[in-house]
Parts: structure tokens; C-alpha cells; sequence
């Protein structure tokens, strides 16, 4: 009899740390450019992450800006909309401006993407973060243009949710530009998102698949909700 109460303890309590296992959670995203010189080493830092984490935890999400596109290369994964979401940020952190390579960790705080120590140290801190929100895909069908998403949300703290429709990577010869004549890779790199209320009565997303998205791509959704505050308080992701 104590066997067996002691093999239900042990059994409880290996359910509980896999629980708060799921429920930890650590999204960073990163704002860059292929017109950046400085945005190549935060670019190999973020693919590091990726390949070590694997989206178990730690999910990376690469947006790339549109105000280095004036110097002569136009990155062809930029969007006003990025750039936006990047102001957005930097209200919430009392920024006056912008920069990049930018790394944002769960919407909390921010340094230059470049900086191993930091992100580190980062990854250490929010190791132990509880998501207030699980969210669950329901049903996911890919067509030739968009992809239909059913899924569900557990957790009433959030203010919006966020699916990314990720190309797995990229390598871009950069013909001019700070970065002319080299040859980059960019990994998780968002190529369209939709954005929710909480107060949707239908939990649907469609989300349109760029025609520039080449059948060699490897894609992937991931999508997270965020407070009022852009805190991130769950995530998600699954392959296509």
C-alpha cells in the first residue's frame, strides 16, 4: 500500500513540473534588416537559438523593417507593418527611437540582438516564466493562397493574439546596400501575420500565404497572445 501511494506521489509530482514545463514559455523576436551591417551577427544568433531550443520553450520570430531600404537595397521580407509594430514596442518601453538589430524577449525588455551575454542571461531569467494563456490549434488547412486556423484559447489576461504564418529560412545574396556582396541567412522570418481581439466571438484565423512563398519553403505558425502592455502570455507553434 505505501508502494503504491508512494508511486502516486512521484507520478503527481512528475505531472506537475511537465504542467509547469508547458507553461513556461519564451518568445523572442527580433528586428532587422537586410540593409543593416550590424544586423548579420544578431541574424546568426537567432538561428543558434532555434536550432539549439528547437520550439521546445523558446520560440524566435524574425521582423524584418523597411527604414534601411532607402540605402540602396530593399529587403525583400520588409514591411511598414513591422515597423509599426516596432514603434509600438518602443512606446511601451519609452523609447524615442528605434533600432536594429532589436531583440524583444516575451515583451519585457530589450537590447541590441547582437549580445550573446544578454540574451543568455535572458533566456536564464525567463526560464521559469508562467504563461497565463495555453493556446491550442484546433484544425489547420493549407490551400494555395491562405490557411484556415481553428484553435482555442485557455485564460482570460490577454488583449490580443498574434498568428505568424514563418518561413523556416532564407539565404539572400545582397546586391547593394551596407551588406552588398555578402551572402545572409534569416531564419523564422515572419512573411505574414494576423492580429485578434480576445473579444473574438468565433475562434477562426485565415491568413494569406505571399505569393513570393516558393514551394522549397519550409513554414511553420506561430502564435502567441500578449496583454494589454505587449506582455507575452502564451505561445504556440506547429509545422505545416
Amino acid at each position: 500500500m505505501k508502494k503504491k501511494l508512494l508511486l502516486m506521489f512521484v507520478f503527481g509530482i512528475v505531472s506537475i513540473i511537465q504542467a509547469q514545463e508547458k507553461n513556461n514559455a519564451i518568445v523572442l523576436e527580433l528586428f532587422t534588416s537586410q540593409g543593416c551591417s550590424s544586423c548579420p551577427p544578431a541574424d546568426e544568433l537567432l538561428d543558434k537559438i532555434k536550432k539549439e531550443y528547437k520550439n521546445e520553450n523558446v520560440y524566435v520570430l524574425s521582423y524584418h523593417v523597411d527604414y534601411w531600404n532607402r540605402l540602396g537595397w530593399k529587403d525583400p521580407f520588409s514591411k511598414a507593418e513591422f515597423t509599426n509594430y516596432q514603434n509600438q514596442y518602443a512606446n511601451e518601453f519609452y523609447s524615442r527611437s528605434v533600432y536594429t538589430p532589436q531583440l524583444i524577449v516575451n515583451g519585457s525588455e530589450h537590447f541590441v540582438g547582437s549580445n550573446g551575454i544578454k540574451t543568455q542571461n535572458a533566456l536564464k531569467k525567463y526560464s521559469t516564466s508562467r504563461t497565463s494563456n495555453t493556446i491550442e490549434f484546433k484544425n489547420i488547412e493549407k490551400g494555395n493562397e491562405e490557411i484556415f486556423i481553428e484553435y482555442a484559447i485557455e485564460g482570460e489576461n490577454y488583449d490580443k493574439l498574434t498568428v505568424a504564418l514563418v518561413i523556416d529560412e532564407r539565404v539572400t545574396k545582397i546586391g547593394r546596400g551596407e551588406n552588398r556582396n555578402r551572402t545572409l541567412k534569416n531564419t523564422n522570418i515572419v512573411a505574414e501575420r494576423v492580429i485578434l481581439s480576445s473579444k473574438e466571438d468565433e475562434k477562426k484565423a485565415k491568413i494569406k500565404i505571399p505569393t513570393w512563398i516558393k514551394p522549397s519553403d519550409k513554414l511553420s505558425i506561430i502564435a502567441f497572445t500578449q496583454d494589454q502592455n505587449l506582455k507575452t502570455t502564451g505561445v504556440t507553434a506547429t509545422v505545416l
